[in-house]
């Protein structure tokens, strides 16, 4: 069984390479996030002409999630019980739903902007909602992750020069304390291989040549209980679908589970 994750940056924007990489890659569950489309303007047509059934937790704007299966798709929850919202708003990251005998939660947290702004706040309530949310399901006994965009680099090793972070998000202590709070529910970092270069970073900005410069992070993670990390057989960063015309900023991370 192949799950991944994928920032797509606008499905609208991305959708004929989404299309392309899902008949390419063989990909049964994909976690979706940054939709950018409302809910009614999700291609569900086009995928089902693929086998991909969807659900879908997206609203316009800047947000959205989704998760995309061809082994079945069921007991979906949309949202986070607990959930601070940012401005009076509950925003649409995440999603959970049983994928044949797999349950997703693709989520995408929010980016906390600055260390002194309200989102960096809004930022780590929303990680102890998270944390709240899936601990039951981190501490089952069936195959379990949250799959997205975390918008934190679990250590100095996931960024292309930790000084280069020095006073921003992404690489804070309590960013990472938070991390580690989800991982104690039962959850263990997934790490995939690189397909280039040495580290498996997941984002590069589109500004100053930092792909071709391999300026990245790793700041998409998945994170399994462990009947789920017991079945992962390979887990690998698709570097490639970050090159060329029209790419998102984000590439596809890839796990492959004897599920």
């Amino acid at each position: 069984m192949r799950i991944a994750t994928w920032n797509v940056n606008s499905i609208t924007a991305r959708l004929p390479r989404l299309l392309a990489w899902l008949e390419s890659s063989g990909t049964d569950v994909l976690c979706l996030q940054e939709a950018k489309v409302a809910a009614e303007q999700f291609p569900l047509d086009q995928l089902r002409e693929l086998g991909y059934e969807a659900a879908v937790h997206a609203t316009g704007r800047w947000n959205g999630v989704a998760v995309l299966s061809r082994v079945g798709l069921a007991d979906v929850v949309k949202g986070l019980p607990g959930d601070p919202g940012y401005e009076g708003v509950q925003e649409p990251r995440a999603i959970s739903a049983t994928c044949g005998p797999v349950r997703v939660c693709s989520v995408y947290v929010p980016n906390g902007r600055e260390v002194d702004h309200p989102h960096y706040a809004y930022k780590l309530q929303w990680f102890e909602a998270l944390r709240a949310a899936v601990a039951g399901d981190a501490a089952g006994d069936r195959p379990f992750a949250v799959l997205g965009d975390y918008n934190v680099a679990p250590s100095d090793d996931d960024v292309f020069d930790v000084a280069a972070f020095e006073g921003l998000t992404h690489v804070t202590p309590a960013e990472r304390a938070a991390l580690t709070a989800l991982r104690e529910t039962g959850l263990s970092d997934v790490v995939p291989r690189p397909l280039k270069y040495d580290r498996p970073y997941t984002y590069w900005d589109y500004r100053q040549l930092a792909f071709p410069k391999n300026r990245g992070m790793r700041i998409d993670l998945v994170y399994g209980n462990e009947p789920f990390a017991k079945a992962v057989k390979d887990a690998y960063v698709d570097r490639e679908e970050r090159k060329g015309k029209g790419a998102s900023d984000h590439a596809p991370v890839v796990v492959d589970l004897d599920a």
